[in-house]
């Protein structure tokens, strides 16, 4: 019989080990099904708007799996799709918090309060936030799911809480080919000049994730 509860039916996908989703960690990534935005160039597509005709992962097994792994493994990642679009977010991260491994989660920043909380009450140790690119190009790089205006109003609450959660927050951007060298210039001035952005190169969209 399958061990899930309403929020483990959204984790669609894992990676057991990776190498980069975690900088300076080996990680466990676990995928959720679901997005708010449309980008284009989505490299996870299948997740973040057909994930129901992906097979949902069994709560005890994955548990157990990172359980018996937890001694080789330096934390698990939370990724999407868009994590934050999750009802349960909160229950899902208290079950990965009784692994004894830390959490980072990936986010797109458009759910800041989201973000908030979830830092004050160290259910993630990082977060991992996309800045997508200029503000005035957020509409064309969401698939029009975000304005310039709403874009610039999240992840300059996010920036706050970098400021405020010192070294627990970071943020990247992808370099699609939507963005010119002074794109990403301008994207870079975005963020306060003290908190990282790192830039990504940009990897074509694929048709399925790996849930194996």
């Amino acid at each position: 019989m399958t061990d899930t509860s309403p929020v483990w039916d959204r984790v669609r996908g894992m990676e057991p080990v990776s190498l980069c989703d975690w900088p300076g960690r080996v990680s466990c990534v676990l995928f959720t099904g679901g997005c708010n935005l449309r980008c284009p160039t989505c490299h996870n597509a299948s997740l973040a708007w057909t994930w129901e005709k992906l097979p949902a992962l069994d709560r005890a097994t994955v548990l157990a799996d990172l359980g018996r792994r937890r001694r080789w493994l330096d934390g698990i990642t939370v990724s999407g799709g868009e994590p934050t679009c999750l009802d349960g977010l909160r229950e899902l991260l208290i079950d990965l918090a009784a692994t004894g491994l830390p959490v980072k989660l990936d986010s797109n920043g458009s759910a800041p309060d989201v973000l908030a909380c979830l830092l004050r009450e160290n259910l993630v140790q990082t977060l991992a936030v996309d800045v997508k690119g200029p503000w005035r190009m957020y509409p064309e790089l969401t698939g029009h799911a975000m304005t310039s205006q709403g874009a610039r109003q999240s992840l300059e609450r996010v920036f706050d809480l970098a400021a405020e959660y010192p070294g627990r927050v970071y943020f990247r951007c992808t370099k699609v080919p939507a963005l010119s060298p002074d794109d990403l210039e301008e994207a870079r001035a975005q963020v306060p000049a003290d908190q990282p952005l790192s830039f990504q190169e940009f990897v074509p969209p694929r048709s399925a994730v790996d849930v194996s």
